[in-house]
């Protein structure tokens, strides 16, 4: 299947694979074989940004060699000896100063894509390499705050797993149910699809709680595939209840990524209700200036999309971007109209960023992200952008000799309770490879939490790319790639003190909209307001009180009375 194939700038990301490369040593003579490694290896991930996991996943295997100084040159004439005692300062520094945390492996079974929380307090999340009946169609998981953890569904279980393979992260709607992508399988079978006969191009899907999944939709069912095809990115609801997402090929523009997988489209940007009723809204690389391979979408403030693209744009300043470019943040509205707002690498070098990998929209309404190359070291970067496209770089990744601060960032950051972003590098950390899980503050003050490869082995994984999640019990929740007991990655979490929640699906309504709020102790709950203005409530369970926007209510804080204490929502609820 296509699924694992280099489904996007081939040339490109083997060109950047180079320029890392030529930055090693002379005696980094194994330097092709492992990029060879990594080839065989990448055939068996599902896509979102697939050229950039080639790229880290290899850059990672060599960081086990070499690190970069802080003045970007490789370090390599180091004994030993000093690289232990160094390793052992550090180490003990970092426990001084560290607040109380406890990191935990609690499965040993790895995925590109977040977990989230369900209306009954569980976590749930996808793995994409479980077999099915009729082959490795990846699978749904449920997992309690504890780590213990059930299949919910189990993909390609149907005859040419028209049912899908390779799914995504998923999104809670406000029905209760999960929504979400799978790059490959569904009811289009039999068709060439960009280049490859495959059993489909991928599906559109609903699934409860339970266990009990919906297509509602299967891509390619236009002809060319001008609907869109190979879906990577989570879903994102918008305020009007539809699902928002981005293809990766398809659509009516363009013929992107060579010649390689000889495709159609360059990808799309859809809306999809409920029912499965799609509508294409724009074909990327329609253009003067074609941008291509898009991430997920995030609702901005003033109800529209903000997304990034990992190629594209006008930026061209360094050899990361070849000849697709560097990448752009872009805005787009629910009637199609698209703005590209920022292209990195606008200057030589990259010191502003190249390919961003993910947005989180702030409580200050800027948004922030990472990018997985260029920064002021060219081993990637966190930056701030305001909604009209003026970029801050906060930090830049191995700012610190042998980059014990880690490298490459693969996902996007989170938002806790605590106002700091949480995110995760993928290479080097203190160990020297694995990568790190780091708190960095609005001004870009940044702390590295943990750093992967800490047990023998590997055991408690290595490679992060997802995005961290924080439940309504304030632990961060996390995924990665690689490592653990069995090779193929873990599901961890990470305590730092951080205190119980509440949150709201939707987070966005005017008076009258139906209100889920999700958290835990809810049990015998006496008041539910909206920035201070009482509303009507009703206790379902101890994870879940409905509710819905009442008169007068002005856009703040949601805040619940339990017989534990007060409760606060972790992000202000807007009210139109």
């Amino acid at each position: 299947m296509l699924r694992g194939r280099l489904l996007s700038g081939w040339t490109a990301g083997c060109g950047r694979i180079a320029h890392r490369v030529s930055r090693l040593p002379a005696t980094d003579t194994h330097a092709c074989a492992l990029s060879k490694i990594i080839v065989r290896e990448v055939y068996t991930m599902p896509a979102i940004g697939l050229v950039r996991r080639f790229q880290f996943s290899t850059l990672n295997l060599l960081s086990e060699r070499s690190a970069p100084g802080r003045d970007g040159v490789r370090l390599g004439g180091s004994s030993l000896r000093n690289k232990l005692a160094a390793l052992v300062l550090f180490c003990v520094a970092a426990a001084m100063t560290a607040p109380a945390q406890t990191f935990k492996v609690l499965d040993q079974g790895g995925s590109y894509y977040p977990v989230i929380q369900g209306v009954d307090g569980n976590l749930y999340g996808s793995f994409n390499s479980t077999e099915g009946t009729y082959g490795y169609g990846g699978s749904l998981f449920k997992m309690t705050p504890a780590g213990a953890l059930t299949t919910v569904y189990t993909f390609c279980s149907q005859p040419n797993c028209t049912d899908g393979t390779g799914p995504s992260g998923l999104v809670l709607g406000t029905d209760g149910n999960f929504y979400g992508v799978t790059l490959e399988g569904g009811g289009n079978t039999s068709i060439n699809c960009n280049g490859e006969e495959v059993g489909g191009c991928g599906t559109v899907f609903k699934v409860t709680p339970a266990g009990k999944l919906t297509t509602i939709y299967n891509f390619c069912a236009l002809a060319n595939c001008a609907d869109g095809s190979l879906p990577g990115a989570v879903l994102v609801q918008g305020t009007d209840g539809n699902f928002y997402g981005t293809t990766g090929y398809g659509g009516l523009a363009g013929t992107c990524y060579g010649d390689l997988e000889k495709p159609t489209g360059c990808g799309t940007i859809f809306k999809i209700t409920p029912k499965g009723v799609l509508t294409t809204l724009y074909d990327f690389c329609s253009g003067a200036t074609c941008t291509s391979d898009p991430g997920g979408l995030v609702v901005g403030p003033n109800g529209n999309f903000y997304g990034t693209t990992n190629f594209g744009g006008t930026g061209n300043g360094g050899t990361q971007c070849e000849s697709a470019a560097c990448g752009t943040f872009f805005t787009i509205t629910s009637a199609g109209a698209l703005t590209t707002l920022y292209s990195f690498c606008i200057a030589t070098g990259c010191p502003d960023g190249a390919h961003p990998v993910g947005l989180v929209v702030g409580s200050d309404g800027n948004f922030y992200g990472t990018a997985g190359d260029g920064g002021a070291y060219d081993w990637g970067s966190v930056f701030k952008i305001t909604a009209g496209g003026t970029l801050t770089t906060l930090y830049s990744f191995c700012a610190q000799t042998n980059c014990p601060d880690g490298a490459y960032p693969q996902a996007g950051l989170v938002q806790a309770t605590d106002g700091n972003f949480y995110g995760t590098t993928s290479g080097y950390g203190a160990n020297g490879v694995g990568g790190t899980i780091f708190r960095i503050s609005h001004s870009g003050t940044l702390k590295t939490l943990y750093s992967f490869c800490s047990e023998t082995d590997c055991n408690d994984g290595t490679g992060p790319s997802a995005p961290l999640f924080q439940a309504t019990n304030g632990t961060l929740y996390g995924t990665d790639t690689g490592g653990g007991t069995a090779g193929g990655g873990t599901v961890f979490a990470l305590t730092t003190g951080l205190s119980h929640f509440v949150e709201t699906v939707p987070t966005v309504g005017k008076v009258g909209t139906a209100v889920r709020i999700l958290g835990s102790g809810l049990t015998g709950s006496t008041s539910v307001s909206f920035n201070g203005t009482a509303a009507t409530f009703t206790v379902v369970s101890a994870t879940e009180i409905t509710t819905s926007v009442p008169t007068g209510a002005t856009t703040g804080k949601i805040t619940v009375a339990t017989p534990g204490g007060t409760l606060t929502s972790n992000v202000s609820f807007q009210v139109k």
